[in-house]
């Protein structure tokens, strides 16, 4: 019998959700089969660690403590884009966008947001040249050519190319490439497929301590809106700039704890040659019925009690069946892809999300996965981001049976939320227009894009 077949017998038994008469809770996902148990006694600790031993920070910590601080730009690769402010601008919170700087005009302005490439690629620029025949497009091309042959601009690709070297061990120097050996090596600074939305502050304004990490909650409203809506941006610009991209993956990797290289804020954008096992699991599910994403979405969110808030146009609740406590926030559009939504949509989207980040905290290791229909995919699936808080580490039990220990029921963590959403609002933290807990009052099927 195949696992596909056992789900569906223990689904139809009603078995995605079961309480035991001693509290436990059986959970089985019903879009990846991730079964988790989450187990009476063992999820009182608290959501965040304390930071140990933090220590007193200067005004250089404040732009220097990291390769993403706003005075180490030279040791990253070139600027793809970067978000400055725009005090006379009347969209997305008074910010412009800057494309292509010049290596010698990168300390002019002061970036908000800098969508840079990553310098270690999970696919590499390699990969798609030699299993895909990619080129690097027209204007990737001449923007390489005009950088490389300002000065500063080749200081400074040399630089980072001896940092990436170095990194993986090898003697070559950049000093030693010729012009198409130079090309050559820095391709994936100017077309490669994995990008980095990167933020200003690696501790917040009034930050004293290292303890003052600046996280997604950290960030303002409008902020938060131009953070998400550049990650939309570039997005869409990695589909169009690779016909053989199946799959762009958008995620968040925030503090060590939950995979982040730095404990500075910044998301992480992959474009693939496959849609995804998890995709393509959760569309053989759907495709026969739909109604599935409202079903073990937001309904069962009403039917339990697991609403956190809700605005115009998305939803956000706990939900079940993951490795981690998870909160999902949903689009409520009727377009499943966030590039093909206008600015109010997206918006939504990114208010209910930075709410829920500011009622975690930025002391707690976080997951974001973004999730939408793959473009060749004509099924629906509503652009939703699950947001997972790393406050456990699988270990033997979970390697051997692949049943995952979750230690904090759905209800509890709503019950841990809902009280942080109401403080933050009081306080003026969050986007005007959200709606928490039962003031939501949200019908059933809410979910446009899922009917």
């Amino acid at each position: 019998m195949s696992f596909l077949t056992i789900v569906t017998a223990l689904t139809e038994g009603g078995q995605y959700y079961r309480e035991l008469p001693d509290g436990t809770i059986k959970q089985m996902n019903p879009f990846s089969g991730v079964q988790v148990w989450t187990v009476p006694g063992r999820g009182a600790r608290p959501l965040g660690q304390p930071f140990v031993n933090p220590r007193p920070i200067s005004d250089a910590d404040r732009v220097s403590a990291c390769s993403f601080c706003a005075d180490r730009v030279l040791e990253t690769p070139p600027e793809k884009s970067r978000l400055v402010g725009d005090p006379f601008g009347e969209m997305r919170g008074a910010f412009r966008t800057l494309r292509h700087l010049p290596a010698d005009e990168l300390s002019s302005t002061t970036a908000e947001f800098r969508r840079i490439p990553n310098l270690f690629e999970i696919l590499t620029w390699q990969y798609w040249h030699a299993n895909h025949g990619a080129d690097l497009p027209e204007d990737a091309r001449r923007w390489q050519e005009s950088y490389l042959s300002d000065l500063a601009g080749l200081a400074h690709v040399r630089r980072v190319l001896d940092a990436k070297f170095a990194a993986q061990g090898l003697s070559l120097r950049a000093s030693r490439l010729d012009a198409a050996g130079l090309r050559r090596e820095s391709a994936p600074f100017f077309g490669g497929g994995h990008d980095l939305i990167v933020a200003r502050r690696h501790y917040t304004d009034d930050a004293t301590t290292t303890a003052g990490l600046a996280g997604s909650g950290q960030l303002s409203v409008s902020e938060h809106r131009a953070f998400i809506a550049m990650t939309v941006s570039a997005t869409a610009d990695l589909y169009a700039s690779n016909p053989k991209a199946r799959y762009v993956a958008v995620f968040q990797n925030w503090l060590q704890a939950a995979g982040a290289s730095f404990d500075h804020l910044h998301k992480q954008l992959v474009a693939i040659d496959e849609i995804g096992a998890s995709n393509e699991w959760a569309l053989e599910k759907v495709v026969g019925d739909p109604y599935m994403f409202n079903r073990w979405g937001p309904d069962f969110a009403i039917d339990h009690h697991l609403v956190l808030a809700a605005n115009d146009h998305a939803v956000a609740f706990v939900t079940f069946g993951h490795r981690y406590p998870s909160v999902e926030i949903w689009s409520t559009s009727r377009l499943d892809q966030p590039w093909r939504m206008d600015s109010q949509e997206v918006d939504a989207v990114s208010d209910l999300l930075h709410a829920v980040h500011v009622a975690i905290g930025a002391d707690v290791p976080t997951n974001e996965e973004w999730h939408h229909r793959p473009p060749e995919v004509e099924t629906p699936m509503p652009w939703h981001v699950v947001l997972k808080l790393r406050v456990s580490n699988p270990a033997g039990f979970e390697g051997g049976t692949k049943i995952y220990i979750n230690t904090v029921s759905p209800a509890s963590l709503c019950a841990r939320l809902l009280p942080r959403l109401f403080d933050a609002r009081q306080a003026g933290r969050l986007a005007e227009g959200i709606r928490i807990g039962e003031e939501c009052d949200l019908p059933r099927g809410v979910i446009q894009a899922a009917h």
